[in-house]
């Protein structure tokens, strides 16, 4: 079966690039450093390393604090972080520099894995959530590389996928040593794709273990202080397409009962900047972007956040704060960011992806979750009449994100038995 899944994969590669360049259109990451995507490289590059790997800005953000705490414990080490996005490379190379190697992960054909695995010679590979790579898991295996999936979860739509093609992932799975699950739920469905059982355990979700230094939350204040003061500012993070349609409009209604409302969005993807701000004109909505050093003064409504890697100390200039992807039919994005630095945080009804993190939240009163526009409307003029409510949703999400932290420490004492 992995035979036939390797020809496939060769067959579909001319279909990959033109999907690369089609993408680059928008994204011109898009269309540099193809050869990592098939482990050619033009460099000297470390061998013996500890292998990370983690799809994009999300994932990364969360392995972060787990890559320090292995540097801190292994300081000779050499560290090797793979991504799959350009915005996802562009957040290690932000985060952790020097620190680390980077590459793209490469595709996964036998030819361009062989490479990477005689490239890098990892000790030990750590594979982020739910990255199942047939080629890559066989070839830990043959290399005697000891293979984790850390963080791991895996939605009801992708299990029954998974369970399709069970001659190709039972095999995959039969390679990991450890799948450190985020919940029971997501254990019992790595379990019925055909893990082991006794390589399955429930760990805990380690975006519990978020880093906000007072130096974030110092920078955001700031910002409001600077740009944004005198103004209740709503920020609306991670948003999709259709999503900025949405706020626009209530931002519209709102403004009649709070005038000195200021909308602060950060599309998901920049790729989409332009396109968002082409929204706020069409809507005859005064915008500043956030790179051009524009001023904030009372005419504008909208603050358009054009930049990666800042949400957490725009969440700290926020009065409130609304994640997207929930709005539209995404999956939901990580909540606990907000919640850590303590804004009061909302979300909609699409929360399938952070499914449990929703239920948690809400059931510590630490959250709101709006199901329409009118529930949307109803919680910001609530929240902005009742500085008592703003408090008390802070303090309980820190809360409820204190109380589940940890997963971090469990994961690294069992890693540090294979470094």
């Amino acid at each position: 079966m992995r035979a036939f899944y390797s020809c496939l994969f060769y067959l579909l590669i001319p279909f990959i690039i033109v999907r690369l360049v089609w993408r680059s259109i928008k994204a011109p990451a898009y269309r540099h450093r193809w050869s990592e995507r098939f482990a050619i490289y033009n460099k000297k590059l470390p061998e013996h390393v500890i292998w990370f790997h983690a799809v994009s800005v999300g994932e990364a953000e969360a392995l972060f604090p787990l890559v320090k705490q292995i540097q801190q414990k292994h300081p000779d080490a050499k560290v090797l972080i793979t991504t799959t996005t350009p915005t996802g490379s562009a957040r290690v190379k932000s985060v952790m520099q020097d620190s680390v190697e980077h590459v793209y992960l490469p595709y996964d054909i036998p030819s361009a894995v062989n490479r990477f695995m005689q490239c890098f010679k990892p000790l030990i590979a750590v594979i982020m959530e739910t990255e199942i790579w047939p080629n890559i898991f066989a070839s830990c295996g043959e290399h005697k590389v000891p293979l984790y999936i850390i963080n791991a979860r895996l939605s009801e739509k992708s299990a029954c996928g998974y369970q399709k093609i069970p001659a190709l992932i039972s095999p995959a799975l039969a390679r990991v040593k450890l799948i450190a699950a985020q919940t029971q739920e997501d254990a019992t469905r790595f379990i019925a794709i055909g893990a082991k059982t006794e390589t399955v355990r429930t760990l805990g979700n380690i975006k519990f273990d978020i880093e906000v230094s007072s130096d974030i939350i110092a920078q955001g204040l700031q910002l409001k202080a600077d740009l944004f003061n005198g103004r209740f500012v709503w920020l609306i993070a991670s948003t999709h397409k259709d999503e900025e349609i949405i706020f626009l409009e209530i931002y519209k209604k709102i403004k009649q009962k709070i005038p000195e409302l200021l909308l602060v969005i950060a599309p998901r993807h920049p790729e989409r900047f332009v396109e968002v701000k082409k929204l706020c004109e069409q809507h005859q909505l005064a915008a500043a972007i956030r790179t051009s050093n524009e001023g904030c003064d009372q005419h504008i409504d909208v603050y358009l956040a054009d930049t990666m890697g800042e949400l957490k100390m725009l969440y700290a200039a926020a009065d409130a704060a609304f994640v997207g992807g929930s709005m539209a039919p995404v999956g939901g994005h990580n909540i606990l960011e907000a919640a850590a630095v303590g804004t009061p945080v909302l979300f909609g009804p699409y929360m399938a992806n952070f499914k449990e993190i929703a239920e948690g939240v809400l059931r510590a009163d630490a959250a709101i979750q709006c199901r329409d526009e009118n529930e949307i409307i109803s919680a910001i003029i609530a929240l902005y009449a009742d500085s008592a409510c703003r408090q008390s949703l802070a303090e309980k999400g820190k809360a409820f994100v204190r109380q589940n932290q940890g997963a971090i420490t469990r994961i690294v004492d069992i890693l540090n038995q294979d470094i």
